[in-house]
């Protein structure tokens, strides 16, 4: 157990590299979709800088309600404390100033990468102690204008050291195993539980995004062709026969010469989400880029030779 949580401060350490003070009080919020910013082409850009993307400190793990509507995100400061979750939402056409959500009421000291599923009643995200122990997933159903109390999700994958879930649109249940050497993991939703899981097929990754239909599976891993060996996003898709294809960079124009991690797209299937440790420091701030640059690298049909390969 020790090697375990010695091996997860790592983890952290490099989702969030001391410690730096910020508020979110009276900050100026733009009206509009997704704060008023403009949206990006197939060049990444910097989401909401001064407002989310703020010097200083780390924001990954963003997820947006199917109305578009809250948004709930990951801030961390400096020095590997544990995280929180912000949010706001829009009331009266203007968001709101930014809060902590603390939806285990300070049960657990970290709380990050919120997943809001896609009918917008529940929230999963991480959670964990201050040493960085029992690091599990969690949810909030919805009441009202508000959350219920947090409660762990009752799976025996509870039982490891798990991280980042995401749900498909029929509730299956994506997550990284931090166990097993952050292997993505698979937990089919059976009747609102998740009594059986078991290992993605894929070849590596971790820190996944299922799509809704599960057409595609996007990971971070380190690029063992890069010299710097940072970490670069890589994309699956289901074949017919249900197997996923072969990993698929993103490209030069998403993975840069620094750290690419923690991807998600939005519910109208519009942009990637994700962070990038280019501030000095290696500190992480959120991009978004157009999933065009998905679809881009999505296999021609009719220029495989093997049917099967054939995702349409």
């Amino acid at each position: 157990m020790k090697r375990v949580s010695t091996a997860i401060v790592l983890l952290f350490s490099v989702l969030v590299m001391s410690s730096t003070s910020y508020s979110q009080d009276d900050i100026s919020i733009p009206d509009g979709p997704y704060l008023g910013q403009t949206p990006p082409g197939s060049t990444p850009e910097i989401f909401a800088p001064g407002i989310v993307s703020i010097k200083g400190r780390y924001e990954f793990g963003i997820s947006f309600s199917p109305d578009l509507d809250e948004m709930y995100f990951t801030v961390q400061k400096k020095g590997g404390v544990p995280a929180d979750i912000y949010f706001s939402k829009l009331e009266d056409n203007k968001w709101t100033q930014f809060k902590k959500a603390s939806f285990t009421k300070g049960q657990k000291a970290g709380e990050m990468e919120p997943n809001v599923s896609y009918d917008g009643n529940k929230i999963y995200f991480t959670a964990y102690n201050a040493d960085f122990t029992d690091t599990s997933i969690w949810y909030v159903n919805r009441l009202n204008n508000g959350w219920s109390d947090a409660i762990k999700l009752d799976s025996s994958f509870n039982e490891h050291e798990v991280m980042t879930s995401t749900l498909a649109k029929n509730g299956d249940l994506y997550y990284t195993n931090i166990s097993k050497r952050m292997r993505t993991y698979y937990a089919p939703n059976i009747n609102g539980k998740y009594p059986k899981f078991q290992e993605a097929e894929i070849e590596f990754g971790g820190h996944a995004f299922i799509s809704p239909s599960q057409d595609y599976l996007i990971v971070d891993a380190r690029n063992t062709e890069d010299k710097n060996k940072k970490a670069d996003f890589y994309v699956y898709f289901k074949k017919k026969d249900g197997a996923w294809t072969k990993p698929i960079n993103l490209g030069i124009t998403v993975n840069s010469k620094f750290d690419e991690r923690v991807a998600t797209v939005t519910p109208d299937g519009k942009y990637l989400f994700f962070s990038r440790y280019n501030e000095e420091g290696e500190i992480a701030n959120l991009y978004w880029v157009s999933t065009e640059v998905i679809e881009n690298v999505r296999p021609n049909c009719d220029a495989l030779i093997i049917e099967s390969e054939c995702m349409r």
